[in-house]
Formats: C-alpha cells, sequence, structure tokens
C-alpha cells in the first residue's frame, strides 16, 4: 500500500515521520462523569502511574456506606483526580483573570499536586481506619490521614525517582495540611484552595459533594462552577462574589444533608462497627496499626484487608471471619436508640459520663445484657465550623467594586437559616440484637437521670430534659428473633 494511501486511512508513513521530543505531547485525557474530560499532563502521571497512587483504586470513597447505597462504589482514586482538576482550574483561573497576583508555573504545579496526593494516606474504609479503628487500637495515639498522607507522599517520590524539588515538596505538604497563617514567603491565597482553613470553601469539597451526591443519588442544588467562576482574589484571600451567598450557604447544607441522612447511616455505622471489630480482633496477627508508620506496609493496606481475613485460614482469625460473615448475610448490628442532645446537655456527650458500664449499671431486674453487648457512637455533625456559620467567615465583593472584601451578614442572605450550625448526638447500637428492648429501656433511665441532675444543678430555666424518641420506641412484643430464611417454590 502506497504512503498516500496510508494517509487517506489515517496513518502515517513511517518514513514520512519526523519525530521530535520537545514537542510530544505526553498528556492523556479522561472522561470523568463530574467534570467531564480532565487532561493529565506528565507531572500529574508522574504521580499518578504509581503503586502508590493506584492503591487509592482499591479505597472506597464512602467506607461502609456502600454496604448501604449500593451507587456509591466510587474510589479515593477519582475523588484525587477530580481534586487536582479543580485545582489546576481555580489557580488557572485566577491567572487569567488577575495577572497582578503574579502566579507563577511553581505555584500551579504544587496546588495541581496537593489536590492530586491530599488523600494518598487514606486507610482501609476511609475516615473508619483513622477515626475508629486507630483510637482503639493504639489509644493515645495521635495520627490522622493527612499525616499518612504526607508519609506517602515522600515514599512515592523516593520509591518512583520522581524529581521535584525538596521546597516544592514541603510546600506541598504545607497546602495539604492547610494553613490559616502565612506560611513564610508562600501566597496565602493558595492556602484557600485545596484545604480552606480560614471557612472552608475548597475544591476538595466541590468534588467529594459533587461526586457523593452523583453516586448515591442524592440531588445537589448548590452549583461549585459558579463558585469558581465567580471568585477573586482580594487582599490574599479567596472572595466570592456577593451574589453567590446563598449558593454559599446550600453548599455547607448540602454538606450536613450528606453527614446526617448519608454519611451516619445508622446500618452504615453498625457495619463500621462490625468492620472495626473484625479489624481489632485480626491486628495482633497481621499488625494492622503497625503499617501506619511504615509506608511500605501501608501501601499494601486497602479495603481489601476483610478479603485478607476471610481467606486465612489462621484460628486467631475464626472470630473476625464469623463478624465478617454476617455482614454478608445481613446480620448486622442493630441500632437502639438516638438522642440528639440540647446545647445545655452537651457535657454528657463524652465516654465518662455515658458509656458501656453505665448503661449496664441501669439494667431493671429482669434484663441480662453485659457491657460487651452495648456499642456507643457519639456523633458531632456540623455545617463545617462546628457551632459557627461558616458562610459568616467568607469575605465577598460586588461587582461595583471588586478591590474592597467585606462580610455578609445572614439575615442578609435569607432569614430562613439555622439558628444553630451544630448537634450532638448519641446513638446506641447492639452486637446482640435479642437484647435490643432491654439496652434501649437501660439507656432510656440513664439519660433521664442524667438530664435531670443538670436541670437540677443549673441556674438557667431554660434546661432541657431529653425527651425519648416515641418513633425510635420498641414494643414490647417486638420478635426479635432472626426471620427464618424461606425456601423458594420453583414448581408452583
Amino acid at each position: 500500500m502506497s504512503g498516500r494511501a496510508l494517509l487517506r486511512r489515517g496513518f502515517t508513513h513511517g518514513s514520512d515521520l519526523d519525530y521530535d521530543a520537545d514537542k510530544h505531547d505526553s498528556s492523556k485525557y479522561i472522561n470523568d462523569p463530574i467534570h467531564g474530560y480532565i487532561n493529565l499532563d506528565e507531572q500529574v502521571l508522574q504521580i499518578i502511574d504509581t503503586p502508590q497512587f493506584q492503591r487509592l483504586r482499591h479505597l472506597k470513597q464512602m467506607g461502609s456506606s456502600y454496604f448501604v447505597f449500593p451507587g456509591a462504589s466510587h474510589n479515593r482514586f477519582e475523588h484525587c483526580v477530580g481534586t487536582s482538576y479543580l485545582a489546576s482550574e481555580v489557580v488557572k483561573g485566577f491567572a487569567l483573570r488577575q495577572p497582578e497576583l503574579g502566579i507563577d508555573e511553581r505555584d500551579s504545579r504544587c496546588v495541581t499536586l496537593a489536590g492530586l496526593c491530599h488523600d494518598l494516606g487514606h486507610g482501609p474504609f476511609s475516615h473508619v481506619f483513622d477515626n475508629e479503628f486507630i483510637p482503639r487500637a493504639c489509644p493515645g495515639m495521635t495520627w490522622s490521614h493527612e499525616e499518612g498522607s504526607e508519609m506517602m507522599l515522600h515514599h512515592t517520590i523516593d520509591e518512583n525517582h520522581i524529581d521535584i524539588d525538596e521546597g516544592d515538596i514541603k510546600f506541598i505538604k504545607q497546602l495539604i495540611r492547610g494553613s490559616s497563617q502565612p506560611v513564610g514567603d508562600e501566597k496565602m491565597f493558595l492556602f484557600d484552595i485545596v484545604a480552606n482553613k480560614r471557612n472552608g470553601v475548597d475544591v476538595d469539597k466541590f468534588d467529594y459533594i459533587q461526586r457523593d451526591c452523583y453516586n448515591v443519588g442524592v440531588n445537589s442544588s448548590y452549583d461549585f462552577q459558579r463558585l469558581m467562576l465567580n471568585s477573586r482574589v482580594i487582599n490574599d484571600e479567596v472572595c466570592y462574589n456577593a451574589k453567590e451567598a446563598f449558593n454559599l450557604t446550600e453548599m455547607f447544607h448540602t454538606r450536613y444533608s450528606l453527614h446526617k441522612r448519608v454519611y451516619s447511616h445508622r446500618a452504615a455505622k453498625a457495619i463500621e462497627f462490625m468492620i472495626v471489630d473484625a479489624l481489632l480482633i485480626a491486628d495482633p496477627v497481621l499488625q494492622i496499626s503497625q503499617s501506619v508508620t511504615n509506608p511500605h506496609k501501608y501501601q499494601l493496606l486497602t479495603d481489601e484487608i476483610v478479603r485478607d481475613i476471610e481467606r486465612s485460614p489462621e484460628p486467631e482469625l475464626s472470630e473476625a471471619r464469623d463478624i465478617l460473615a454476617r455482614i454478608h448475610t445481613r446480620d448486622i448490628y442493630k441500632f437502639v436508640d438516638e438522642f440528639i442532645l440540647p446545647a445545655d446537655l452537651a457535657s454528657i456527650a463524652n465516654s465518662a459520663c455515658i458509656n458501656e458500664a453505665t448503661i449496664v449499671g441501669y439494667r431493671s431486674d429482669n434484663d441480662d445484657f453485659a457491657e460487651r453487648d452495648v456499642l456507643i457512637d457519639f456523633s458531632l455533625i456540623h455545617y463545617g465550623m462546628r457551632k459557627d456559620n461558616p458562610v459568616d467567615r467568607i469575605s465577598f465583593y460586588s461587582k461595583y467594586n471588586t478591590a474592597e472584601k467585606f462580610p455578609i451578614s445572614s439575615s442578609l442572605i435569607s432569614l430562613c437559616v439555622p439558628e444553630k450550625y451544630e448537634e450532638r448526638i448519641i446513638r446506641i447500637f447492639t452486637r446482640t440484637p435479642s437484647k435490643r428492648k432491654q439496652i434501649q429501656g437501660a439507656a432510656r433511665r440513664l439519660m433521664e437521670e442524667l438530664s435531670s441532675r443538670i436541670v437540677a444543678s443549673s441556674s438557667s430555666s431554660s434546661s432541657a430534659h431529653i425527651t425519648p424518641n416515641r418513633g425510635l420506641t420498641l414494643p414490647n412484643n417486638l420478635s426479635l428473633s432472626p426471620a427464618k430464611r424461606r425456601r423458594l417454590d420453583f414448581d408452583m
């Protein structure tokens, strides 16, 4: 076939190809369901195409929620790629709209890589590992996935001989950690992009809120793309157009709603307890907790750890295998009760006041449950800044004066806003479903006693009792024995 014929078919004849390495485009494109086509340049690909980053393909973004929401099968891998893309887009937008900021290639590169690597340190089932497993496996150890991300960043660079300046590595780590105070000679507004400690508006939230809503089938009413387009830097701070005030309020409300409806779902929390129990039993054998200080071992630690336990013939893991088998047959730990604490009673939301032993202490004469049957979850759900409204911490600008920043009071945004921005919740679960009614009665007697003591000792007349939720009251005649499985009759 002639060279001309090859060209007509879309090919180039080998002898006609003049390859110039300097002009070679080594970037790639991926089609992301959230952001569309994403360009991955060589600097990003040299991190992505490593065993350390590919590990994120095996870490569920939403942890145990996947057992409740089948669509939540997405992983940390795509979230990190999406966050990196948004970080890059924000920096490019500022450089285009405000050249006076002096954003250089190093700024863009480091912010993009910070977005890419910010979750490198997550463990199995994401926040379950650092929030629940590590504190119980290693009491007194203060370790977070952010520390793990810094460790794995160094490990990734060293193991794959990636050429990054040591000063840039330090800057990337600082961007991952976030800061609300000046850091050396770095541009302060860059710290508002990936991990914003001023007010929580960052591309990490932009991506995970949109991605999680998309995958679990929850509608999101805020628009992060408008926020990116209607932002500018004023006095070294990322500020937003005043017309986006309600959009930002909706973003934080969506975050709260996801925590309330999805991330802390009762069944997901029950399964989380089961996973943690299995990991704690397996820890002395598999030395899971020791991996957090060893990047070579941590690189191999993913959600697959539960499959390793199930496949293991070790007799010491028999109890852990039994717990995991219960998840597969939906014989999960059971939710017992929930108490949303009034602000006056927030002081009792701790393990010193409420623990397994104190609940056992309020058993009635015929109760036979023990401490091992009781599980307690202390939750704090908020809009992102604990008791404060995060929108109060955001600076805005007017289209009539883009050089001046100012706050906007919530009352000027909407009168239909919450009076409080955080809630403390105590939830009781049990490992033994047949003891649910007993444990609920004891827990309610304990809560009534604690609230009565506080009300009696308070000088305020506004102190409130904890009122049990009648919708959660278990009936006396509730059948708590597991239902027998019906045998399907195909001869009908």
